[in-house]
């Protein structure tokens, strides 16, 4: 997902720790952050943010979203929402004091997530102070309890509208004992009465924004014979840190050679695990970090591969339609499938071409790609780039359903590996899609310049393959015509063969909370399900006289179609039974394999591909 980026790259790390001496003059107009870690099990960050220099009136928001595309409105979480006028400046690792004797300014909410303060002078220093309930586990939550806080910032502390270039101090206090800070530059300070905390400056409110943090107790390292650092910071168990080193650095060591150079002054993997994941899962990138949430450790390579090659891509590689984040609103663009979808491809490249994946284990996770894109009815009509646009809806549940979406991570995987065999088999594999990424890089990425969603990226291969790609875009990024993988993968020696198999089908998808009944979000017009009555909106209480099963994959993978399914279901305050038997569907599943039969140039191409390599590469080193 997208976050926003450190505008100077002298911010890139942060600062060294302010300590209690307090700041210097330059600095005396920085908005600050005290938010206190007290009690942690009471899962309330206490916040106070000081805003100096008001005249007559400010105002202050928080953001509706951040990290996934949804409105999530984050202002649902404050409570205890005061405001007054600081009768000093506050030290560093301080919490701001307040005039005891002065009127308290004037605070009116406008909106769900805006507060007009007027004060009664100019130039004043005005604090606010709110505590925030957050005790969600994952990559794009936060989270504060007994055993650790998890922090995105963006989801505890608001801004000044007009004010969110200016730089900004935070600091965490009231640190638990044997706990520490996790993330890119965060220090300690326990020295000269000061109380425990950390804390850091940053180039504005969106640099904060885009700075998760951790605190608790955790493991952490640093990747050997990695310049500039990389640290890994791990909360959780189950989990071998000389493989978890190997792996990492293989992935970084590869995308670093491949991108020409590292962007960052210093990176920080944030990795939860096993039982401290709690169940979530994914991760998030940032412009010098990155959150990933695991229940096993298997599945950290494949996340790591992805989210670091987002230093580039998505971080640096920006679309115009994403920049500048506004948080109050949803923000719409058409580039996620090259954002997301691409990044996946490069997830998977990595993977195979550092050597933690064969060529047989690429071979299959296309496979599965196609597989999933292929078997989702929208597939015949959602472009990737309306995938991409309707990223907000991705929060309802109907929406996840195959007649509805398609993914933009699923097809922009594809497009990416079918784009690279085109370019390759244009330029008799003197060029690749790894040019296209390295021409966007210095083109967009370095100069700090957003580029204008699918058409610069397909101006970009234009340029690196030396023709026209105009068909390419408009049927299949732009458009839905059916993909042509077997002429595509041909000319990289490559075959996708398919099978067909029955499965059990109950012929409606349901979806619910953990406890509780399921609610039946669509039901199949000609299965038995529909004719035994089922309709969309029922909830079911009953499964077979027990509760519903959490996870009907798995309850369909251990039953038969013909198996007669008992359901007790609630419609309008009346309940009913309904039963019918459980159904079956033909699934085609695809796999990737080697031609035998491929010619020279086809099987050079593959080659290629696998192992991320050109002729122009080949000619230039050997020059």
């Amino acid at each position: 997902m997208i976050g926003s980026l450190f505008r100077d790259a002298r911010f890139f790390a942060f600062l060294t720790l302010l300590l209690h001496f307090g700041f210097c003059s330059s600095l005396q107009a920085t908005i600050r952050y005290h938010v206190s870690l007290a009690h942690p099990e009471q899962h309330l960050f206490h916040v106070t943010m000081t805003i100096p220099d008001v005249e007559d009136e400010v105002f202050v928001q928080i953001p509706a979203w951040n990290a996934l595309y949804q409105i999530r409105d984050f202002s649902a979480h404050i409570q205890q929402l005061e405001v007054r006028q600081a009768a000093v400046q506050p030290r560093a690792n301080t919490r701001p004091a307040i005039a005891p004797d002065s009127e308290p300014p004037s605070i009116e909410k406008i909106d769900k997530l805006t507060w007009r303060i007027r004060c009664q002078g100019s130039r004043e220093t005005i604090t606010v102070r709110y505590a925030i309930y957050w005790d969600e586990p994952g990559p794009f939550a936060t989270q504060l309890n007994r055993e650790h806080a998890f922090i995105n910032p963006a989801m505890i502390l608001m801004y000044v509208p007009e004010r969110r270039s200016e730089q900004v101090q935070l600091v965490f206090g009231d640190i638990p004992d044997l706990w520490k800070g996790g993330g890119p530059g965060v220090q300690m300070s326990e020295s000269m009465g000061v109380t425990r905390a950390f804390s850091s400056e940053f180039a504005d409110y969106d640099a904060l924004a885009d700075a998760p943090i951790e605190a608790g107790k955790f493991e952490e390292f640093q990747l050997q014979g990695m310049s500039p650092e990389i640290w890994v910071v791990i909360h959780g168990d189950n989990y071998k840190k000389k493989e978890i080193e190997i792996q990492l650095k293989r992935i970084c060591e590869y995308e670093i050679k491949l991108m020409g150079k590292a962007p960052y002054l210093r990176y920080t993997f944030i990795v939860h695990t096993g039982k401290a994941a709690a169940g979530a899962g994914g991760g998030m990138e940032h412009a010098q970090s990155t959150a990933i949430f695991v229940s096993s450790p298997e599945s950290l390579p494949g996340l790591a591969a992805h989210e670091f090659f987002h230093l580039w891509n998505v971080k640096r590689i920006r679309p115009a339609t994403l920049y500048p984040a506004d948080y109050t609103k949803e923000q719409y663009t058409r580039a996620l499938w090259f954002a997301e979808g691409v990044t996946n491809t490069y997830g998977s490249y990595t993977m195979e071409r550092s050597g933690l994946w064969s060529k047989q284990q690429l071979y299959h996770d296309l496979g599965e790609q196609i597989t999933e894109l292929e078997a989702r009815a929208a597939n015949r009509w959602q472009s990737a780039e309306q995938s991409s646009l309707d990223a907000w809806l991705e929060k309802y549940p109907l929406y996840e359903n195959p007649e509805y979406s398609v993914s933009y991570y699923t097809k922009g995987q594809i497009l990416g590996v079918l784009l690279d065999i085109l370019i390759r088999d244009r330029t008799d594999n003197a060029k690749s899609l790894d040019d296209v990424l390295r021409e966007m890089n210095a083109d967009f990425g370095v100069p700090g310049k957003p580029y204008r969603d699918s058409l610069d990226v397909q101006l970009t291969a234009e340029k690196v393959a030396g023709g026209s790609f105009e068909d390419f875009f408009k049927h299949y990024v732009a458009g839905a015509s059916p993909l042509p993988y077997q002429a595509i993968f041909a000319l990289a020696g490559l075959e996708l063969r398919q099978t067909t198999r029955q499965r059990a089908a109950l012929g409606f998808a349901a979806d619910g909370a953990l406890k509780g009944p399921l609610v039946v979000r669509s039901v199949d017009a000609n299965s038995a399900a529909a004719e035994a009555g089922l309709q969309s909106g029922d909830l079911i209480l009953k499964w077979n006289g027990g509760e519903p099963p959490r996870r009907i994959a798995d309850w369909l993978r251990q039953h038969k179609s013909g198996e007669l399914l008992h359901l007790v279901i609630r419609r309008d305050d009346a309940e009913l039974k309904i039963d019918f038997r459980v159904g079956e569907i033909a699934e085609t599943f695809y796999d990737l394999a080697e031609d035998s039969r491929a010619g020279d140039k086809a099987r050079h191409i593959r080659e290629g591909l696998l192992h991320g390599t050109t002729d122009a590469a080949t000619l230039h080193a050997s020059n």
